[in-house]
């Protein structure tokens, strides 16, 4: 499958080498061509991946992953080009965290919607899926790492098809479907997203990102 991914950052970068080596074809996107990241994780790949501008990222992907700074996610995807969107599947990793006032960073939006919605407001004819924004991206791509894998992610969206194959991405990075929590609609994310305070306070009193959490009952 051709996938796009928004942002040059450790996300992206982490998220893009994983669709590459489950057997994807992957274009970064960047604000501009030539971004010096996105041709680092291109040569990085030995040339195996694309890059381009958000545009041409988003008119080459079947499926967009949007690893961009929640801040400027909407400004990004505008860029894309509403046509580039239509109808595609765009898989929301990013958190509305705003680090102007310095740590810990507060969020732009919460409590009456959300970055999840606020893109799928932006653009009503894609679909938008909000998962993995709960964990560090090293736990993203290799659950395994912690608890032999056995814990838990999130995800929700308007359309079922969708979040279903957002799920069997997923569960090529590793995730077992068990441990896959479809939440519900796009409000959803809302909660996901709210979660990253207490997250933020979790690796501040540990010093380790490489923790999750896990649903029992």
């Amino acid at each position: 499958m051709k996938i796009a991914v928004f942002g040059t950052g450790m996300v992206g970068d982490t998220i893009g080498s994983k669709l590459l080596e489950v057997g994807h074809s992957v274009m970064m996107g960047s604000r501009a061509s030539g971004n010096e990241k996105a041709l680092a994780f291109a040569a990085k790949h030995e040339g195996k991946a694309g890059t381009g501008t958000f545009a041409e990222a988003a008119a080459f992907g079947e499926i967009i992953f949007n690893c961009t700074a929640g801040v400027g996610s909407v400004e990004a995807l505008k860029m894309a080009g509403e046509e580039n969107l239509k109808g595609k599947i765009i898989v929301d990793i990013a958190n509305p965290l705003d680090f102007s006032n310095g740590m810990p960073p507060t969020l732009t939006v919460c409590n009456t919607t959300s970055l999840g919605e606020e893109i799928q407001h932006a653009f009503p004819k894609a679909k938008v899926v909000k998962a993995l924004n709960t964990i560090w991206c090293g736990i993203m791509v290799n659950p395994s790492m912690i608890n032999g894998g056995d814990h838990s992610t999130f995800i929700c969206g308007n359309d079922a098809t969708a979040k279903e194959e957002v799920k069997e991405i997923l569960k090529s990075f590793g995730w077992s479907g068990n441990n896959i929590l479809d939440l519900g609609d796009i409000t959803k994310s809302r909660g996901t997203e709210m979660y990253l305070p207490l997250w933020l306070s979790i690796y501040g009193a540990t010093n380790n990102g490489a923790f999750n959490i896990k649903i029992v009952g």
